[in-house]
């Protein structure tokens, strides 16, 4: 596949967008052009028509209606034959004007008054002329200036058909309509409009001279225009391809820089660099994009420190009960100690605790992966909690702990899986036997909402700092100081409660005990059922 950078994609992009309103703005230009040509040439139609509008006013004026004009097709080419007649009278009217007379020269002037004086003194008169300066001739008027000839109408002619069905020749396109805009003489009226004006006679209007449009642009303004924005249509090409380039550059290091960044910061993920993180000072989608990158590499980053806590703390409670059972071997061996029960009792501890350990984590494994069976069936959960905590009360005795149990409530049964509930319930009351002060307690009570049951354990001192209720289901998380791992555990039975009542559709929820210890409440959905 070719590659094809972002910056030769945004050039031809604007380019072409570039080129398209170029393109559209010639051609609406164009058009417009035409068009307000097209208007100022039917005007001037229209004004050229004048003297036959007046004939045809003075001709109505005479005979009263238009009755005048011939019968059947000879109505057709009327008009033309009128104009042809108004232009021939122009021109004989035009060859009739007399030429204006030449003035009389300034030597004709003088001889006739020097013929009279010549029989009464002619040496002396002849003496005395001659004394006398010769008067300068009078200048004559120059000749006015010929009023400006009339605008002559083309004489008519017979074209072929265009090819767009308009004749292009004015005297094919004019049309004599009546006062109710009835066909009289000339074009016959089709379906394209007509530009007409009326004709009056003593104010009184009888009549429309129309002229149809012509299809063509006849105006050498416009042919000159439009000639003219054709040779500047490359310079305009010229222009917006630089326009582009320069448009398409700052676009191009306006995008690449934070997506150059965000691919560096990819490719250092990938490569296991989960502390990368990007710049996300735009307000953008790019920003929006840097700043889950940034979340995205925090997660990467959590995920990773978790699984190598996740390894250390796993081979550290692997080891333990590894050790003892190898120092207990060993010792047997050497002869420091011999196979008594309590020895054996001791080893056989270790490998429960290792069994155990085990065993949650390969269930916690199978929960990571969705692979944690729970078969759901209809039990009551206050029952089981029930029968469990007062099973425990033997070792609640020994640990100097009394266990309340509050009423049962209405509704109690639920959907969930009892040899899992089982499981949760013994990672509880474990955690709470083992983390309770002698002398206190633990309750049990439980009470349902429309769709839930709650089932809520409290225990006595100590309690749970703030900052750990949030963490008690992370795995091999223990709390410091008086819940440390001196009591015991692995930290890994309350993460192991939250997959399997996840599994079921249930929630487990810690909070601070009135009591003084923790509260664990466990929220199962009901079945329906009422008891």
């Amino acid at each position: 596949m070719v590659k094809i950078s972002i910056g030769h994609r945004l050039f031809f992009s604007v380019l072409l967008a570039i080129l398209a309103v170029v393109a559209s703005a010639v051609y609406l230009l164009r058009e417009n052009v035409l068009a307000g040509f097209g208007d100022y040439a039917v005007g001037i139609e229209l004004d050229r028509l004048d003297e036959l509008s007046g004939a045809l006013a003075a001709r109505y004026r005479a005979q009263g209606d238009w009755t005048f004009l011939p019968e059947g097709d000879a109505r057709h080419g009327w008009i033309a034959a009128e104009l042809a007649r108004l232009q021939d009278e122009r021109e004989q009217r035009r060859m009739a004007v007399p030429a204006p007379p030449a003035p009389p020269a300034p030597a004709a002037r003088a001889a006739p008054a020097k013929a009279a004086l010549a029989p009464a003194a002619p040496a002396a008169l002849s003496t005395a002329i001659s004394a006398v300066p010769p008067v300068p001739p009078v200048p004559s008027a120059p000749p006015a200036p010929p009023a400006p000839p009339a605008m002559p109408l083309p004489a008519p002619r017979v074209d072929a058909a265009p090819a767009d069905g308009v004749a292009h020749d004015l005297h094919q396109r004019v049309t004599l309509l009546d006062a109710g805009r009835r066909y009289l003489a000339g074009r016959v009226p089709g379906m394209l409009p007509l530009v007409d004006r009326p004709l009056a006679v003593d104010g009184r209007t009888v009549g429309f001279l129309g002229v149809l449009p012509s299809s063509r642009p006849s105006d050498a303004m416009a042919l000159a225009f439009l000639g003219g924005l054709h040779s500047s249509l490359w310079l305009i090409v010229a222009a917006a391809v630089v326009l582009s380039a320069l448009a398409a550059v700052l676009l191009a290091r306006h995008f690449r820089l934070p997506i150059g960044r965000l691919a560096d910061g990819a490719a250092a993920l990938a490569g296991g660099r989960y502390d990368v993180r990007l710049p996300a000072t735009r307000s953008d989608e790019l920003g929006d994009l840097a700043r889950h990158f940034n979340a995205l590499a925090r997660q990467l980053e959590s995920a990773e420190d978790a699984r190598r806590q996740w390894v250390a703390d796993t081979s550290h409670e692997l080891r333990t009960p590894l050790a003892v059972l190898r120092a207990q071997l060993e010792a047997l061996q050497d002869g420091v100690r011999s196979a008594t029960p309590d020895t054996i009792d001791a080893m056989h501890r270790q490998v429960l605790a290792l069994n155990k350990l085990i065993d949650e984590l390969y269930a916690l494994a199978r929960a990571d992966v969705g692979a944690l069976e729970c078969r759901t069936a209809p039990l009551d959960l206050w029952q089981l909690a029930a029968a469990h905590a007062q099973a425990a009360g033997a070792r609640l005795q020994a640990a100097g702990l009394a266990l309340e149990l509050g009423p049962a409530p209405r509704q109690r049964m639920v959907l969930g899986d009892a040899d899992r509930l089982r499981q949760v319930l013994d990672n509880l009351f474990e955690n709470s036997l083992r983390y309770t002060a002698p002398g206190g307690r633990i309750a049990l009570h439980a009470h349902a909402d429309t769709q839930q049951l709650h089932l809520v354990i409290d225990d006595s001192a100590p309690g749970v700092p703030e900052e750990a209720l949030a963490r008690l289901s992370e795995r091999f998380y223990r709390v410091d100081a008086s819940r440390s791992r001196a009591h015991g555990g692995a930290g890994l039975g309350l993460a192991l409660c939250r997959r399997i009542l996840d599994a079921q559709g249930g929630a487990l929820a810690f909070a601070h005990s009135p009591l003084g210890g923790l509260r664990v409440t466990i929220t199962l959905p009901l079945a329906g059922e009422r008891t």
